[in-house]
């Protein structure tokens, strides 16, 4: 069976230079050099994650509508970069946008950094127009309607290649949304709002596959579980955790462990069988599962899979989105929700946690793997790791399906240690501060009607999910530090008008 892919390394962008014949044979020799260097700077860069492939220069309309359908065909191929080298008259590229179904980087640069004052003559300023060719290329996208990022500056700035990289990131999470399948074990929580949405727009809208498997399915692959493989999960589980005197080997708790780690072996195995890269559980419906699977969701999150608690299939795509976009860096991704505040006037915290299930990805501490009673599902106590997630930058995304389209809704936090210890509280936990500030953060999340449940992502922040939300032509309400309440509810109310125009009759 297939594990599952979280790397970025078998993906690449094309990097594409628009010229035109007109310029001759000897000035076109020196656009290839030169935009060969350009991709070569950007394929060296830390701060880019995938291979960027250079294509040779396009002069004509047939081989930019060819380097588009070559493009679309390849799953390898997660972007294209546009440089307009020279003068490429922008009708030339027409067919090609309009045939170009992956995400698009606009990169205005050149290839010197400073001007060479004293030798600039007529044949430099015929090899060196990017400043008017990419007007006319950004005149064309703008005319055509094509979603893109506009990057400006030169490649050798740190500036310029983090934000390229960040976008191939966003378009790498694009590429693991439009090949995801989801697997619902049962349906949504009842009576529940938020987590309900329309499953068929999220396959046209996102390319996400949803759809839901009977529990005892799942019950069945966890029961198949072999004592060996139990026994080599349970020792690494030993391993990297602290786990308590009880739930050990002899243990008067151990079998509890040892159903934890079948639940995760069931679990994985059936994911791996159907391909799925994210799933949902629910705590009204377990059929012949004996604990909410609590750890083994804890620590798939953290091997990249996405989940949504209570049936949320929103959340668990946003989740495996996020997985992917953060791919090697620092911090993870996880399924939050926001629980309960502390409102110590100027000093507001929110606290974040789950029943049980949040990614131990969000902490380099070593976690403790406890038993408790979950008061909720009438099973039996369910194992779970419990800790404080790391401080530092994360943000913290919604999604709501809003009837004519889905919004994203992002809030810009910093997750703290908490105040005081926790005893009493045996879950995975954050506690964060908001930005701007909590009684305009909340204010604006209930006015945006953001869900409840969230992906807190520690390993990247706004930007990335920005450039997700323009590649999936998705609506994003940012709440930062420059959110007022008067300008976000103003803005709530030009989008709906925005979105439902652009839809069209």
């Amino acid at each position: 069976m297939p594990e599952l892919s979280t790397t970025l390394d078998h993906y690449e962008v094309w990097f594409l230079t628009g010229s035109q014949n007109l310029y001759g044979e000897e000035t076109l020799r020196q656009v290839a050099d030169q935009s060969q260097a350009i991709a070569a700077a950007l394929g060296a860069s830390s701060d880019i994650p995938v291979k960027v492939v250079w294509k040779p220069v396009l002069k004509d309309s047939e081989s930019i509508r060819r380097a588009a359908l070559d493009a679309n065909a390849s799953d390898h191929v997660i972007g294209l970069i546009a440089w307009m080298h020279t003068f490429s008259p922008a009708k030339m590229w027409i067919a090609g946008l309009d045939a170009l179904r992956k995400p698009l980087l606009h990169l205005h640069t050149q290839a010197n950094v400073e001007l060479p004052w004293a030798e600039i003559d007529f044949d430099f300023m015929n090899l060196n127009q990017a400043a008017h060719g990419d007007r006319e290329f950004g005149y064309i996208q703008t005319r055509l309607g094509v979603a893109r990022k506009t990057v400006v500056g030169h490649v050798s700035n740190p500036v310029v290649s983090a934000s390229i990289g960040t976008w191939t990131r966003a378009a790498a999470g694009w590429a693991a949304s439009r090949t995801m399948k989801l697997a619902r074990f049962g349906d949504n929580m009842r009576y529940v709002a938020v987590t309900e949405g329309d499953k068929t727009e999220a396959e046209l809208r996102f390319g996400v596959q949803v759809n839901t498997w009977p529990v005892n399915e799942l019950a069945e692959a966890v029961h198949s579980a072999s004592d060996a493989d139990i026994d080599a999960l349970v020792a690494e589980y030993e391993d990297l955790y602290d786990v308590v005197p009880e739930l050990r080997s002899g243990g008067g708790r151990h079998d509890s462990l040892r159903y934890g780690a079948a639940i995760e072996l069931g679990l994985k195995s059936f994911l791996e069988a159907g391909g799925f890269s994210a799933f949902t559980t629910n705590f009204e419906d377990l059929g012949a599962l004996r604990q909410l699977p609590g750890l083994a969701v804890q620590r798939l999150m953290a091997q990249g899979y996405g989940f949504g608690a209570e049936g949320d299939w929103k959340t668990a795509i946003l989740v495996r989105v996020a997985n992917v976009m953060g791919s090697g860096l620092p911090g993870g991704a996880s399924l939050m929700e926001d629980y309960t505040y502390d409102l110590t006037p100027d000093s507001e915290l929110i606290l974040g946690a789950h029943m049980l299930e949040v990614s131990p990805s969000l902490t380099t501490s070593r976690a403790s793997l406890e038993i408790h009673p979950l008061g909720i599902g009438g099973k039996e106590d369910p194992v779970r790791l419990v800790f404080n997630a790391d401080p530092g930058p994360a943000v913290v995304v919604a999604m709501s399906d809003m009837r004519d389209r889905f919004r994203l809704v992002a809030n810009v936090v910093e997750v703290v240690e908490p105040t005081e210890a926790l005893p009493n509280l045996p879950v995975g936990r954050a506690v964060w501060r908001p930005e701007p500030d909590f009684q305009t953060s909340a204010a604006a999340w209930l006015t945006a009607g953001a869900a409840h449940h969230t992906v807190m992502s520690t390993a990247v922040g706004i930007e990335v999910f920005h450039d997700f939300a323009e590649i999936a032509r998705t609506e994003l309400l940012v709440i930062d530090k420059a959110t007022t309440l008067r300008d976000f509810t103003r803005e709530v109310r030009w989008n709906q008008a925005y979105y439902r125009l652009a839809q069209g009759l």
